[in-house]
């Protein structure tokens, strides 16, 4: 693991094709903008636990973006 230490609008790049910028540093979250090609898949972490607990209790292959889909809708309804 590498572990960086990053100002606000600060950046690091992956690869070549992958730039992550610190936006802000506020109240002790952290916002970041990550520019990367459209094939790449970004999920937050508990979106990808997410998406392994579903597909271990269903038994069959869901995408993550999929599982994105459900978990939006399922925002719309309780809104």
């Amino acid at each position: 693991m590498l572990i960086l230490q990053r100002k606000e609008g600060e950046s690091l790049h992956i690869g070549e094709e992958i730039e992550v910028t610190v936006m802000a540093v506020e109240a002790g979250r952290v916002r970041l903008a990550i520019q990367a090609p459209r094939d790449v898949t970004i999920l937050r972490s508990e979106l990808k636990v997410a998406a392994e607990t579903n597909r271990e209790a269903a038994g069959e292959e869901a995408s993550p973006l999929e599982l994105l889909g459900v978990l939006k809708g399922q925002e719309k309804k309780e809104s």
